[in-house]
This record gives C-alpha cells, sequence and structure tokens, in this order.
C-alpha cells in the first residue's frame, strides 16, 4: 500500500483532531446537530467573497449606556466572585475570579484574560455573513451568547481546525459552536460537519 505524506498544517491539524476524538471513551448522547443541519455548507467561498476587515465589525460597544462595554459586561457575568471596579462609577472591573474555561485554570487579574468569540469574525465572514449590514455585524460582535472570557483565543480558527486544550470543555463548545452558527444561519464546511458528528458521538454526559 503506497502512503503519501501531505505536509500541510491544516491537514494535520484537523487529522489530529479526528484521532483524538476517536481515542476518547465513546458513549452516545443528544448533541444538537444533525445530519441535515450540518450537510448545509459550501465547499469553497467564491471569489466575489469581499474582503474581511476586523474594523467592519465593530465590538467592545456600551450598548445600553451603563459605562460598561462588552468586554466589561462579560467579566462581569463571568466571575465567582464580587467584584473590585476601578472606581465609584463600576464601569471597568480591577478584580475577580474566573475560570477558563479552555484550560481549566483560575484567574483573579482581568489583563489575563481575553474575551473570546466561540464563532470567529473572520469565520462568520466567510461562511454567510460577507453581506450582512453593519448593524447586523456589530450586533454579531457583541453577542453575549457567541463570547467567553478565557486565557487564550484561537484567532479565527474553525472548529475542525481548533478546538480547547481542556477536553471536558470540547463537548459544551461544540454545542456552542453550533448553536452561535444556526442562530445567523451561517454554513458548515464539510470538515466542521466532519467534527461536529465526531463530537456528537463521542460526548458523553
Amino acid at each position: 500500500m503506497k502512503i503519501t505524506i501531505i505536509n500541510s498544517p491544516s491537514i494535520i491539524i484537523f487529522i489530529t483532531v479526528i484521532i483524538t476524538l476517536s481515542s476518547c471513551a465513546i458513549e452516545k448522547r443528544e448533541f444538537p446537530v444533525t445530519q441535515q443541519q450540518t450537510t448545509t455548507y459550501h465547499d469553497q467561498v467564491t471569489t466575489s467573497t469581499p474582503q474581511y476587515n476586523r474594523k467592519d465589525w465593530p465590538h467592545w460597544i456600551n450598548a445600553d449606556g451603563d459605562c460598561q462595554d462588552t468586554r466589561q459586561e462579560v467579566l462581569i457575568a463571568a466571575s465567582m466572585v464580587p467584584l473590585h471596579f476601578k472606581d465609584s462609577k463600576k464601569c471597568a472591573v480591577i478584580y475577580g475570579e474566573w475560570y477558563g474555561a479552555y484550560t481549566g485554570k483560575t484567574f483573579t487579574n482581568p489583563s489575563d484574560l481575553d474575551i473570546d468569540h466561540i464563532v470567529p469574525l473572520a469565520h462568520a465572514h466567510r461562511h454567510g455573513a460577507e453581506n450582512w449590514t453593519k448593524e447586523l455585524r456589530e450586533f454579531f460582535a457583541n453577542d453575549i451568547e457567541n463570547l467567553i472570557a478565557v486565557s487564550n483565543s484561537k484567532s479565527d480558527k474553525a472548529s475542525h481546525e481548533w478546538l480547547p486544550p481542556l477536553k471536558s470543555y470540547w463537548c459544551e463548545y461544540g454545542k456552542r459552536w453550533e448553536r452561535v452558527k444556526e442562530k445567523y444561519q451561517l454554513w458548515y464546511s464539510e470538515q466542521e460537519r466532519i467534527i461536529l458528528n465526531q463530537l456528537a458521538e463521542t460526548c458523553f454526559e
């Protein structure tokens, strides 16, 4: 049998995730991804797709006018202990306690945390959001359902290219990824479909 080695970082990452998932203890469970949903995808982005520009996605806005921007809102919602603020206006958090779901580590300094988009902005742009209005792009970029306070972010990698270092969070990560994509009717790539179906079969209660 002839074996061909493909020296491609994206292919290696994809194969590694598949192998790791296959080695997990398997116990069938319900998962919010159906075959019909995950087969709704495009194999490639058309050449007419406008180029992604992060500046087109306004984020960390103060949507409700209370002086706390989206980053602060996420930190406030996620803290496991009472918060300390910079001053009496309570616009900026300076101390709390946060569990980093990607790593399992705990943090008390908000400066050690990034606010990560579960479904990255660039990924959304390439999978159905390229012609969204500015208002919808802003809403997506600041949607709490798509945000998480973590100690490390994944750049714009998709679910088939990156999963959290903490394997016990993989199931929840997959569920959140799928919920956001369904909420905004973003399409799935073939590789996403494979990984999400793998998660559906290997995640356990």
